[in-house]
């Protein structure tokens, strides 16, 4: 058996001009789920409603997915809008329409259950199911909900409890999850979302849910004010959660999320504004302005006060001289906070480089600021321990000068070099050789 799409010239006939039996489905309330396809004949009345005539007619409208089931197992399933002919002698079909390859897949595993158990066809059903989002389903929490609110800003890290309600939509992502796994057998009539206590159990299923998603939200920073603004992160967090009983059992999926109100114990609430605010006087400007505030709300308090007026204002100035920083040192903080420029990184000496009696380092043979010639390199001899020495003996470990040791220096410009026994070739400064009229006398 199979489904054929019907003839081009068919479409926009009438349709029992063209079949002698059809199988439709009117449009479908919103809370329907699934429903049992009407079936409708032209001249015999009397026939079985739960066979299927080979030729009959079966038309699938936008937002349906229809399904054939013999003997309780899925035979048939198509989700793309159009009219199909009932082929006896056909394999079976998939017109999976936007569902894809997840629900060729569901349909193979179907098929091939059947195939190892299913006995011949006596009962026949169509049955539609629908596909738009299925809107208007309510959540509230009883019981309120671990939130951790955490604000880098101001190094805050709380444990608190959330409360929230709000509305959500599911859609069917996959009819024959649903109708194995929450309908099954051989259902008559109509499918709601309330058949069963389903809509029930499903809330209590999203909101068990709820915890760990906002739990993820919390995590990434979130404030639980700035909830209604992140209801794509937290659908997303919503699916990961209820992914293998939603999703793997009933073939469903959350589409949307609004949340109306999130609310945490007004002591909490608080708290966190207490710590904002005290956050904010970290910058000595704003607690100047705090501080200025405090005192026109003081001098006014006191000038209302006509008996003790003059001892207020006595006590304002002592309160103002006991805290140690006056608002006139915050302001002037807070200013050179703001103009302070940033200190530039010491750059570090050039290679070769000298620092002359004025300060002032220098690269050549000359001073750039006040001309003093670069002093020339102290005479002597180096030391097998480094020590460059003038006198006969070393004066950091005590040896003796090396008898017969020539020590060099340049007889043009008189560099010499850190180790006057082992001279360059030549001289790095002028260019001469280093030989024997450079040996020192």
């Amino acid at each position: 058996m199979g489904l054929i799409m019907a003839a081009a010239q068919a479409i926009g006939n009438t349709l029992k001009d063209q079949w002698l039996e059809y199988f439709i489905c009117p449009s479908l309330p919103p809370e329907t789920l699934m429903v049992q396809g009407q079936k409708v004949t032209k001249g015999n009345n009397k026939g079985n409603d739960n066979v299927i005539t080979n030729g009959s007619g079966i038309v699938v409208a936008d937002g349906q997915c229809m399904i054939i089931v013999e003997q309780g197992r899925v035979m048939e399933i198509c989700a793309e809008p159009g009219e199909y002919t009932y082929d006896i002698g056909s394999q079976p079909s998939v017109f999976s329409g936007k569902f894809g390859a997840g629900l060729v897949a569901s349909f193979k595993q179907g098929w091939n259950d059947f195939k190892h158990g299913g006995d011949k066809a006596v009962d026949q059903r169509v049955y539609y199911f629908n596909t738009k989002e299925i809107m208007g389903n309510l959540f509230g929490t009883q019981n309120p909900i671990p939130f951790r609110i955490v604000d880098k800003n101001i190094g805050l890290d709380l444990d608190s409890s959330l409360r929230c309600n709000g509305t959500y939509t599911f859609h069917i992502a996959d009819p024959m999850m649903l109708y194995q796994y929450a309908i099954g057998g051989n259902f008559s009539g109509a499918f709601a979302k309330s058949t069963n206590g389903l809509d029930t159990q499903m809330r209590s299923e999203f909101l068990k849910a709820l915890q760990p998603a906002l739990g993820k939200l919390s995590a990434q920073g979130i404030r639980y004010s700035e909830l209604p603004a992140h209801t794509d992160e937290l659908c997303d967090a919503l699916n990961e959660a209820l992914a293998d009983l939603w999703r793997g059992k009933r073939g469903i999926e959350i589409g949307e999320v609004v949340i109306n109100s999130a609310t945490i114990p007004p002591e909490d609430h608080e708290m966190i504004k207490q710590a904002q605010r005290a956050a904010i006087n970290r910058d000595p400007s704003m607690a100047a302005a705090t501080m200025v505030g405090a005192q026109a709300q003081a001098m006014q308090d006191a000038a209302k006060n006509t008996g003790g007026a003059v001892n207020a204002f006595m006590g304002m100035g002592m309160a103002q001289n006991m805290g140690g920083v006056n608002t006139s040192q915050l302001f002037a903080m807070g200013q050179g906070q703001q103009a302070a420029p940033a200190a530039p990184a010491a750059a570090a000496p050039a290679e070769n480089s000298w620092t002359c009696s004025c300060g002032t380092v220098n690269s050549g043979k000359f001073c750039m600021s006040c001309g003093s010639a670069k002093p020339a390199p102290a005479e002597g001899w180096t030391c097998s321990c480094g020590t460059v020495n003038q006198g006969k003996f070393c004066m950091e470990c005590g040896k003796s000068k090396p008898a017969g040791a020539p020590l060099y220096r340049c007889d043009k410009c008189g560099w010499q070099p850190e180790d006057p026994m082992n001279p360059p070739k030549f001289c790095p400064e002028c260019g001469d050789l280093f030989d024997e009229n450079d040996v020192q006398k």
